[in-house]
């Protein structure tokens, strides 16, 4: 069984948003993780938050070790500190799930 989540970001600067897409991902990879869904999103009609949201996806793990693991990565971290954070306002973890 694989485990899920389903998040929203506010994203305030694509480019950079980009790099840290671009950045990120062969370590997505070695965690056995991937993009499920990804949206652009213009309107949220209902929010539970008081936050902005733009973008809308889902990443897939083949078990929340996996998920956890990639999380708390030392190098995953390095790249969140360089382009995640300069790129994203906020971002909301809307569901964790088992599939």
């Amino acid at each position: 069984m694989s485990h899920e989540i389903l998040v929203g970001l506010n994203v305030v600067d694509d480019l950079t948003y980009e790099d840290y897409r671009t950045a990120m991902k062969p370590m997505l990879a070695d965690y056995q993780g991937r993009f499920g869904y990804d949206f652009k999103v213009s309107e949220v009609l209902i929010s539970e938050g008081n936050t902005d949201i733009n973008r809308v996806f889902t990443l897939n793990f083949t078990n929340k070790e996996k998920m956890d693991g990639f999380f708390s990565d030392p190098k995953y971290l390095l790249v969140k500190e360089k382009f995640f954070v300069k790129s994203v306002g906020s971002a909301t973890i809307i569901s964790s799930y088992e599939k």
